[in-house]
């Protein structure tokens, strides 16, 4: 499964925290991530991560343009509340994450079950819906 991470700057540490958690289960799948939250995550967990541009630059195009191909399975995108910057780039992610089925999480909540979820193989549906599609790489 293919994994896009995204977090607003003040949710970073956050998204960081989640991910070390979840070290052992996100290392079985291909991650991705926006330059510095994927930085981050690469840094304190060791995980191997695609990095796409940072936001400022487009990263959350790219990603959205990797969710419409149906390349991309799972969204966390960690928001913060207090901070309305990205509130366009977190609601085109939540459209595109609806028209295309792809579960999304904007909080550590969701995030946990979501990845409870795909530990159980809640998620293996994806998998069919581009069954001749390969981890992409950057």
């Amino acid at each position: 499964m293919n994994i896009a991470l995204m977090s607003h700057t003040k949710k970073q540490e956050l998204m960081v925290q989640f991910c070390t958690a979840y070290c052992g289960i996100l290392s079985k799948h291909t991650v991705c991530a926006t330059n510095a939250t994927g930085r981050m995550v690469a840094d304190a967990t060791g995980l191997p991560v695609n990095l796409f541009l940072s936001h400022e630059h487009g990263g959350i195009e790219q990603i959205g343009q990797r969710i419409i191909y149906n390349e991309i399975d799972m969204v966390l995108f960690f928001n913060s509340q207090q901070d309305k910057d990205m509130d366009k780039d977190i609601m085109y992610i939540i459209h595109l994450c609806d028209q295309h089925s792809v579960p999304v999480a904007t909080n550590v909540a969701t995030a946990e079950l979501l990845i409870h979820g795909l530990a159980r193989g809640d998620l293996d549906w994806r998998e069919g819906m581009n069954p001749k599609r390969v981890p992409f790489a950057l």
